[in-house]
């Protein structure tokens, strides 16, 4: 087996891990609200007056962060291999999931498990269960 050193970058993810605790740290503690993405995305879709502006920039920079990243040459370039109409579905299947998991692996995983929250930890196991079946069915038995 050969270790690919390029997507081994241990200082860069102790880093995002970091800022990711931070962030949803932070968060809590001066909005009250978990940085679960399906929910900010969601409390959008229903807005309510005095809880927009805040919504908008932790989404915003969800898009901007990678954009400065990548202008740093920090990032290597993106390769995707399925057509858009796969990842299309994809997309909606993981929306579908976070409606009936009430909660994103963001919500759960990151913030549900750092609060020892039972819920999240039995979603977030779940999570990653999906996952690993997924991943086998796609690559070993549909042969992808």
């Amino acid at each position: 087996m050969q270790i690919d050193l390029l997507h081994f970058t241990p200082w860069a993810s102790l880093a995002g891990g970091i800022l990711i605790g931070l962030a949803t740290a932070l968060l809590l503690l001066a909005n009250g609200r978990v940085a679960g993405i399906s929910g900010i995305l969601g409390g959008l879709l229903r807005p309510t007056r005095g809880d927009i502006a805040w919504r908008v920039t932790f989404i915003l920079g969800l898009f901007v962060a990678p954009l400065v990243w990548l202008s740093m040459r920090a990032m290597p370039p993106a390769q995707i291999d399925h057509s858009p109409a796969l990842l299309a579905v994809g997309g909606l299947l993981v929306g579908i999931g976070t409606r009936f998991g009430n909660g994103c692996t963001s919500g759960h995983g990151v913030c549900g498990i750092a609060r020892l929250s039972p819920r999240s930890l039995l979603a977030t196991a779940c999570f990653l269960a999906a996952g690993f079946v997924t991943v086998f069915i796609v690559r070993h038995v549909l042969g992808r």
